[in-house]
């Protein structure tokens, strides 16, 4: 149940949908475009950032200032906005920036609104396909090339009948790797390299897993809110709640996220 008035509940949903559009075209006007170069926000390895991640979020920011001005805003490119309200917009302007350089569709746009106990809604973009999953205040649907459909996570299955998805085969740290090796060899197919997408197939009922380490808050609020609606379930490696980062465990259903907290844990 919403904690809002129906109004007021229908106002955030299309705020967070305005959010979207603005970055589907900030995002798309540079999008395999000729020249498009990044530059890399650490020194030790590439961690790019491009034109189009920082378009995205200051369209997104003006947004808001216009709309929820009293709300706190925590974004990956520009950090946080202190707020008055209670609420705060979890904003990736592009969740896969190398997906993104490399032109293929599996990069997104993350938008999840939050309070003090984590995300209320949210929406995973996926602009040059033109999928849009949401999830929250009793929304869980996707809309894309075949129309508007509901979102649901898969039913339990063994972890042998098991599709897992990660983004880098390394993982995290070298204890991290060898936790995730171990859930992956007791499953039928491992996969990687779809950075949110893979969370958004969580959702659509399309694979059972999603294993990440080293996440930021803006790179799982909006999976969480999502999965989360559609009947799965988002924790961190131990079973706690993972809306600030760290170690995520997505998983279609608590029998198949027990077991793989069991492997993932030796």
């Amino acid at each position: 149940m919403s904690p809002f008035p129906d109004s007021e509940r229908d106002a955030l949903v299309a705020t967070a949908h305005a959010l979207a559009d603005a970055a589907r075209e900030a995002t798309l006007a540079h999008f395999r475009a000729d020249g498009l170069s990044a530059d890399t926000k650490e020194t030790s390895r590439f961690d790019p950032v491009t034109v189009a991640d920082r378009a995205s979020e200051e369209r997104m920011r003006a947004i808001l200032a216009e709309r929820r001005p009293d709300d706190a805003i925590l974004g990956e490119e520009f950090g946080p906005k202190p707020g008055t309200s209670g609420l705060t917009w979890v904003l990736d302007p592009i969740d896969g920036t190398r997906s993104y350089l490399s032109g293929t569709p599996t990069w997104g746009v993350l938008i999840a609104l939050s309070d003090p106990t984590g995300p209320l809604f949210g929406l995973i973009d996926q602009p040059y396909i033109g999928e849009r999953f949401a999830g929250g205040f009793g929304i869980s649907e996707v809309t894309g090339p075949m129309g508007v459909r509901p979102l649901r996570a898969r039913p339990a299955r063994p972890l042998s009948e098991a599709i897992l998805f990660t983004t880098f085969p390394e993982v995290g740290t070298e204890a991290e790797g060898a936790a995730f090796r171990r859930l992956s060899a007791r499953t039928r197919l491992t996969r990687y390299g779809l950075d949110c997408y893979a969370y958004a197939l969580v959702a659509a009922g399309q694979i059972d897993l999603v294993v990440e380490a080293g996440l930021q808050a803006y790179d799982v609020q909006a999976p969480i809110a999502v999965i989360e609606a559609a009947g799965g379930i988002v924790t961190d490696w131990e079973g706690r709640p993972a809306h600030q980062g760290g170690r995520v465990l997505a998983a279609a259903n608590p029998k198949i996220h027990r077991a793989a907290m069991e492997a993932l844990n030796g």
